[in-house]
């Protein structure tokens, strides 16, 4: 097993990482538990796959378990769904020191995260991530949240988890598309600091893709540590280093409230997406040399992941999606922070750009032929 651990001060929690995890989880999470029994999140999909072993791991371990079952898709980050939760939490009469635990992908482990943020001022959890994308990234930080009319992630809170199993065998139960949506968080740890993760990517980005469990498991452990380094230097995002995470983020949160955030566009594919377009944007505004941006969009291409904007088949122009970006979190007295890229693994946040320049270069890639 590796054991990752997050070193926040004051509340550091572990990631565990092995294959088999799920379906022992039960007695992982018993020292987490203040009573007999287990509270557990899900989305009917991973219900479906997930729950019957969990359950299991559960009994064995001596707890009982009540189940919440939400539906899938990023419409449950909602305000409608979080209040579900919470009431359903609070029907069980759940305490400050108890952990209620987040069974699914990066929805319900934000929606679950945030939950427990809010009630009683604040409980335990524990993430059971069964996607790449939530193993890699969204299980590991203390970033929880819902989406709104407005945009994306914009009503939530820095509330870390008690622990964190990720089990590579949850992902041999992932669609292709899932799977290859998660794999652009993996990306981004390369492209982030670390260009020879990146070479690792180019390697045995398709053999992790194709099933290999060994090249899942490395991925997994070697993005956890970055971002657990990150998280750590700089938990709520006040010292600008943590920002680096959001690689590709701005441009693809405006992608997903153009297409609605819907299965026309889901959150790993518009993050692979995004990225290309830092990196070409970064070309464009002389950053970054062209060659580079390739590799970037050839990789992401190669691994069944969107680089071309065009190909979404969208009628707005770059205003309109930089209309989108003014939502954006980031936003800093009316300025929005960008990820740009100096290189492969040269990333920095750039907060002189000219969202004019922004909509002129979207603008073109959405024209381009």
């Amino acid at each position: 097993m590796a054991v990752i651990s997050v070193a926040i001060a004051g509340a550091p929690y572990d990631v565990r990482i092995e294959a088999g995890l799920l379906r022992s989880a039960g007695t992982h999470c018993r020292p987490f538990l203040r009573g007999n029994t287990a509270l557990v999140v899900t989305d009917a999909h991973v219900a479906s796959q997930w729950r019957a072993p969990v359950e299991a791991s559960f009994v064995e371990a001596g707890i009982a378990s009540e189940w919440l079952e939400l539906p899938a898709g990023e419409a449950t980050k909602s305000w409608q769904y979080l209040a579900q939760t919470v009431d359903w939490l609070l029907a069980r009469e759940i305490e400050r020191k108890d952990n209620v635990i987040a069974l699914g992908g990066g929805v319900i482990g934000d929606l679950t995260g945030f939950a427990a943020a809010v009630v009683k001022r604040g409980c335990g959890f524990i993430q059971l991530p069964t996607t790449l994308l939530a193993q890699v990234d969204s299980s590991v930080g203390g970033k929880t949240a819902i989406n709104t009319a407005q945009g994306k992630n914009l009503v939530g809170a820095f509330h870390q988890p008690s622990l964190v199993l990720a089990d590579p065998l949850a992902l041999d139960t992932l669609p292709p598309r899932e799977l290859r949506a998660g794999y652009a968080e993996v990306i981004k740890y390369g492209l982030i600091d670390d260009p020879l993760f990146f070479v690792w990517c180019e390697a045995h980005g398709a053999q992790l893709l194709a099933g290999d469990h060994a090249a899942r498991a490395h991925a997994i452990a070697v993005s956890v540590a970055a971002k657990a380094r990150i998280v750590a230097a700089d938990e709520k995002e006040t010292a600008g280093l943590r920002a680096l995470l959001n690689l590709g983020h701005t441009f693809g949160h405006a992608l997903e409230a153009e297409t609605g955030f819907s299965d026309r566009l889901i959150h790993g594919e518009a993050v692979a997406l995004g990225m290309v377009l830092a990196a070409r944007f970064s070309e464009d505004q002389g950053l970054m040399q062209g060659h580079e941006a390739h590799r970037v969009a050839a990789h992401v291409a190669a691994s069944g992941l969107p680089a071309e904007l065009r190909g979404l088949g969208l009628t707005c122009d770059g205003e309109r999606l930089v209309s989108h970006m003014l939502h954006d979190k980031k936003m800093e007295s009316g300025r929005l922070p960008f990820l740009l890229m100096r290189g492969i693994g040269k990333s920095f946040l750039a907060k002189d750009v000219d969202l004019g320049q922004v909509a002129r270069f979207l603008d073109s890639e959405l024209r381009a032929a």
